[in-house]
């Protein structure tokens, strides 16, 4: 898989992104148990919600084959095409990188990874969402 997809934006940057008039879309590539025990981000207000697609199927952790397809057939469902701005992001910045690759390589023009993803890095105390990410940015989340 290449590393062919468009570039690396904070998380700031992808939320003036799905904030403008231009139809974006955010994927969270995290898996489910990420998205019930941790937290899931939210969009702006009027705006596509999130995505989810696990870029990784959780407990095997195997990559799911279907991913870019689907994701794909998500992103026309709601309206967009090959050329809408697309925003993945995970848990810290690995996961989303592979999805924006394999997007880009289905033929999506306009993929983006969410530096550092939802949570960041650990902090000197080895707890995450504190220093850098989706979280630490105060944009909005839930948590169920």
């Amino acid at each position: 898989m290449s590393r062919s997809y468009k570039g690396d934006v904070t998380p700031a940057e992808c939320w003036s992104a799905l904030d403008s008039d231009e139809p974006a879309f955010l994927v969270d590539v995290r898996t489910s148990a990420e998205w019930n025990f941790v937290g899931f981000p939210l969009a702006p207000a009027g705006r596509p919600q999130p995505l989810f697609a696990e870029w990784q199927t959780y407990p095997s952790m195997s990559i799911d084959g279907s991913f870019a397809p689907r994701v794909a057939e998500a992103i026309k469902a709601s309206g967009g095409s090959e050329t809408s701005p697309v925003f993945f992001l995970c848990r810290s910045g690995a996961r989303s990188m592979a999805g924006a690759s394999a997007l880009t390589d289905l033929g999506f023009a306009n993929c983006f990874n969410v530096l550092d993803g939802f949570e960041g890095p650990p902090d000197e105390e080895g707890h995450r969402g504190q220093i850098a990410g989706w979280k630490a940015a105060g944009l909005p989340w839930r948590q169920k």
